[in-house]
């Protein structure tokens, strides 16, 4: 993690033009295609996959018309209007079973969800009925379909329930499971290479010796690459030469879709990354108008994209957030790819335009007045890693910008963003 990985500095020892967020991020996702080759995995499999063809119903939901309530399903004929009405109860129809027609002046007693008897349209609720041995008496005004739920009322036979693209989300599961489907096509997960730079890094569990740091960006990392339904083949902690980086990079791009690093993108003389990217393909692109997260480099290698992330661990979130989530959502087929901000008011001050656009971690709370209002972490630093745990997300300044308490303001939530 040597060399100036924030790009909080300013360091400009190599003169490149630096890229804007909204030219960046087109560039790179022109580069992102999706995965061939499609998965079939079962209901309980299929939590966060993306489905790889519209699914559609062959059956109406519900298949026949139902009772929404506890009641009696009566036919709205036999009401009195104005007086009592008093039928006898001829049948009882819980759910799952199917009652017979229910014949002139005569009442069926309903539960919630059982078939609605032919010739009955009308299911009174059982609060408004006072039951006397065989019969049932009312006076409570009453519609016809009142508290029946129609045939296909959900969902129709031949409907798309759900769009190829879609990430399945739980409730996307229980709506399949209604019309009976049990197995998805899904695409195949993304397989991502992922190794680390910097012979300053050690594992958590080990003694912290003089001049070391414990490895944080290979669990950061880690966990947003699960959480986004990845593959993921990890190659560990790659020392800060150019063979070994070399080595890494041929290793990790021969059976994968994308390759992720940390460290080593940067201008200093133990920063091999980049070089190594250089030489082994193609470098798109790097070093973008942003902060945090300036060096990042972007290629491609044995037709395998290739990111490689800042060290700093700010930087490394960020950068995933703002440019790996979308190119996997991409890779993956999806049909939501990018992440609209929302307008917030600002809990802070902002009185120091920068020159790049920045995304600070911000927490949202409520005001007085129930508005939504962000708060930045105090220390925006790009090293200090505990402001992305503490954050619910990114407050967008736009470059040459200043916010005063109370102005509005872009914001993207973390989980808008990596779901």
């Amino acid at each position: 993690m040597s060399g100036c990985e924030s790009g909080d500095c300013g360091c400009d020892t190599i003169k490149v033009d630096l890229i804007p967020y909204d030219q960046a991020l087109e560039n790179l996702l022109s580069f992102a295609n999706n995965v061939e080759n499609t998965d079939i995995v079962s209901l309980t499999e299929a939590l966060n996959r993306t489905l790889a063809e519209d699914l559609k119903s062959a059956i109406n939901v519900p298949p026949a018309a139902n009772s929404a309530m506890d009641g009696y399903a009566i036919r709205l004929d036999d009401v009195k209007s104005g007086e009592t009405t008093t039928l006898k109860v001829s049948q009882r129809i819980p759910a799952g079973e199917i009652g017979e027609p229910v014949a002139a002046g005569t009442a069926a007693r309903i539960f919630t969800g059982a078939v609605v008897p032919a010739d009955a349209d009308v299911v009174i609720m059982q609060e408004q009925v006072e039951a006397a041995g065989d019969n049932m008496s009312f006076d409570a005004d009453v519609k016809r379909w009142q508290n029946i739920r129609a045939a296909g009322e959900d969902i129709s036979e031949g409907q798309t329930i759900l769009q190829k693209g879609t990430r399945l989300r739980a409730q996307d599961l229980g709506l399949a499971a209604s019309i009976g489907t049990s197995h998805f096509e899904v695409t195949r997960k993304v397989r991502v290479g992922i190794f680390f730079t910097g012979d300053e890094l050690i594992e958590p569990g080990k003694p912290l010796e003089p001049g070391k740091i414990y490895d944080s960006n290979r669990y950061t990392l880690t966990g947003l690459l699960q959480n986004m339904g990845c593959e993921i083949v990890d190659l560990g902690i790659v020392g800060d030469t150019f063979e070994q980086t070399t080595k890494a990079i041929m290793e990790a791009t021969e059976t994968t879709d994308l390759v992720i690093t940390s460290g080593g993108v940067s201008v200093g003389e133990e920063d091999h990354v980049r070089i190594a990217l250089e030489k082994l393909g193609e470098l798109h692109m790097w070093r973008l108008k942003i902060k945090p997260g300036k060096p990042l480099a972007f290629g491609i290698v044995n037709d395998t994209a290739f990111m490689g992330l800042p060290g700093n661990p700010v930087s490394a979130f960020a950068t995933f957030c703002l440019f790996v989530a979308p190119f996997i959502k991409k890779l993956q087929g999806r049909t939501k790819i990018y992440t609209e901000s929302t307008q917030v008011m600002a809990n802070f001050e902002w009185p120091k335009p920068d020159r790049r656009r920045e995304f600070t971690r911000a927490k949202i709370t409520r005001n007085n007045n129930n508005q939504l209002q962000a708060s930045l972490y105090p220390n925006q630093g790009s090293g200090v890693l505990m402001s992305t745990s503490w954050a619910d997300g990114f407050v967008d300044i736009a470059e040459d910008t200043t916010v005063t308490s109370g102005d509005q303001v872009n914001y993207m939530s973390f989980k808008d963003i990596l779901e």
